[in-house]
Parts: structure tokens; sequence; C-alpha cells
């Protein structure tokens, strides 16, 4: 199983999202890739996933160009719909989902309640994540 997960900067909700299914099954192969790759993980997201025991801080953001060529099982959007424009994976791709979630790097206050926000998002993406894994990829099993 092959799964590619999208947003625009790669920086925050792909990449946890992509720690957290790599951590809860290491059998499926898992990328994340942005249409406008940040310069970095954010380090908020890096921090909150790792209070989870995950580690993405070696993780860079990556460009959906570099997979085009690839074939995926499994590509995820994971925009907030309603505030941005998800990207459009046009490479050889069997399903497509969207799970959206709010950017926690647009989080606004004090340094708390930034975490806070992340952490937010990160349970959010862990929930979610955790029913697309049972559903999709344990009955395959």
């Amino acid at each position: 199983m092959k799964v590619l997960i999208l947003c625009t900067g790669n920086s925050c909700r792909s990449q946890m999202a992509e720690g957290i299914l790599k951590a809860l099954n290491p059998n499926v192969e898992v990328y994340s890739a942005g249409t406008k790759p940040a310069d970095y993980v954010h380090p908020k997201a890096i921090e909150v996933m790792k209070e989870l025991g995950v580690d993405i801080s070696e993780n860079k953001p990556k460009s959906v160009e570099q997979f085009l060529d690839q074939k995926f099982d499994y590509v995820i959007t994971v925009c907030d719909g309603a505030k941005e424009n998800c990207p459009v994976f046009l490479g050889d791709v069997k399903h497509r989902e969207h799970i959206g979630f709010e950017d926690p790097a647009e989080a606004t206050g004090t340094d708390e309640e930034i975490t806070n926000k992340f952490r937010q998002v990160r349970d959010e993406i862990l929930r979610e994540f955790f029913k697309f894994n049972n559903i999709k990829f344990r009955q395959s099993i």
C-alpha cells in the first residue's frame, strides 16, 4: 500500500499526518508533499509530534512534482477546504480522499496558545487517520 498526503506547504498538517500514519501502520509506504513547499517543517509540528513519540525532525518539505511519475493507492489532501484550495495530484492514483484540517501555522496568541492549537490539530489528525487506517487498510489484511 502506497499513500501520498498533500497540502500546500508540506510543513505542518501533511508532515504530522505522514508521521502518524507511519506510526499507526508500518506496512504502509507513506509520503507527504506540497504544491508550494515551505523551507522547513514547522518547529511546533516537530514539538507536538515528539509528545506522541513520533520523530519528524529529519523530515523536509517536498514538492508534489517529485512524485508525479509514481503510482499511489491513495492520495489524501489535508487542507481545510473552506479556507484553502487543496492541491490536485495529477499522477496515477487509485483512490483520492480529502480529510481536511485547519492550518495550525495560522494560529495566533501566546506561545502556549499556539502550541495548544498544534496539539488540537495533531489530535484531530490522529483520530481521523486512526479511523482511515482501520477502515481502508485493515480490511485488506
